[in-house]
């Protein structure tokens, strides 16, 4: 039995810090739906004002926050939503835009940086013209740090370039800035200048930065006056929430500094895990906290095993397929849980390779039948101690 647990399925997994805790059994709370409740409008303006936008709202999740930004947005059903085709939005979110709001999602292909290209960005944008047969364009969304390709930071340039973008055909920009704050640091960029052409911003709060629960979205005091009554349609206005936001608070204020930390464990874990035969990461697409590595083909490692020998170990990753998986930094990873999980997959992998090596004798010794067979057989034998 594990007598150690290294929990790396999402940088969500982390758990509230005594600080928090004492926060939140001494928060001063009132009714948030009257938006009475201090902490809460504490929270909401510091939030607000590290975003450099004139207001901000708490919701319960990113999810929610996505989906009222949207919305808010786009406010006639039929509306038409850019957004990448490998975003968190698209893909992770129940077609919450389409099923509640009647939005249509516009999706463009994604590059691996996260990026979608600003020419498919202005293709995709419907002519008014064909109004009486298109959707209208109303809207366009990025995300940044992009979670699916690995953490990769959408570098300020060309967050300006498509608010550019928006502004010449009169559309809305949006950012899911679940992991905002990790793409600042990575970058060297203050947060407030990255998202200076956006027009809404969703900041998770229990991500890169710990705290337990939501989200605050950001934008001027008329999105904000729309989104705080679609938070309450969707049944996200809760009363003494400042019970909540009081841990949010001091994430911000404990948190933000560990988030380098973070990106240089997530490196040092990537490099190690490249080393590993049978293992593949891409090091260089390592920008903040996310790792995603692959199993190589013909190395005959079965990724089911490797994770139920992990979690053996005490090691929780997140298995994205038969050969991929994914692994997420927080502020509650040491450097010795890096080291301790690099030593877990190489005891592990060498286990299954040693086993390869035990049956693939036995079947030598087993198979002698000519000396053409054996030759044949002791040549692939020194290839795999090689590979080993």
């Amino acid at each position: 039995m594990a007598t150690r647990t290294v929990d790396l399925r999402s940088d969500t997994v982390t758990k509230p810090t005594e600080a928090m805790r004492a926060a939140m059994a001494t928060a001063e709370v009132d009714d948030d739906v009257f938006g009475a409740d201090p902490t809460a409008v504490k929270l909401q303006s510091e939030v607000a004002k590290m975003m450099g936008k004139e207001a901000g709202l708490f919701v319960p999740s990113g999810t929610m926050g996505n989906l009222i930004s949207v919305l808010v947005h786009c406010d006639v059903r039929g509306s038409e939503v850019i957004l990448g085709n490998n975003s968190h939005i698209h893909i992770y979110e129940n077609g919450g835009i389409a099923t509640i709001g009647g939005v249509h999602p516009r999706p463009v292909k994604n590059n691996e940086d996260g990026t979608m290209d600003i020419d498919l960005i202005e293709d995709a944008i419907r002519d008014p013209r064909g109004e009486l047969v298109y959707p209208t364009t109303r809207l366009i969304c990025l995300e940044n740090s992009h979670g699916n390709t690995g953490g990769r930071c959408l570098p300020v340039e060309y967050i300006d370039s498509v608010g550019e973008l928006a502004k010449k055909h009169g559309l809305k920009l949006h950012i899911d800035g679940a992991r905002i704050f990790n793409a600042s640091v990575a970058l060297g960029i203050p947060v407030d200048r990255l998202v200076q052409a956006a027009d809404s911003v969703s900041v998770c709060l229990s991500k890169g930065i710990g705290a337990p629960v939501g989200s605050v979205i950001v934008g001027s005091e008329t999105f904000i006056t729309k989104a705080r009554r679609l938070r309450k349609t969707l049944g996200g206005g809760m009363r003494q929430v400042g019970v909540i936001c009081a841990a949010a608070l001091v994430a911000l204020q404990e948190n933000l500094i560990k988030l380098e930390g973070d990106h240089k464990n997530a490196k040092v874990l990537a490099e190690g895990l490249n080393q590993i035969k049978g293992l593949r990461v891409n090091v260089a697409a390592v920008e903040t906290n996310i790792i995603f590595f692959d199993i190589v083909e013909g190395s005959k490692i079965s990724g089911e095993k490797l994770y139920k020998h992990l979690v053996e170990r005490g090691v929780f990753v997140l298995l994205e397929g038969p050969s991929r998986m994914r692994i997420v930094l927080h502020h509650q990873i040491s450097s010795s849980d890096v080291q301790y999980t690099l030593s877990c997959f190489q005891v592990i992998i060498r286990a299954f390779l040693l086993f390869r090596l035990f049956i693939f004798i036995k079947t030598l010794i087993s198979d002698s039948s000519s000396y053409t067979s054996v030759g044949i057989q002791w040549c692939m034998l020194f290839r795999f101690f090689i590979f080993l």
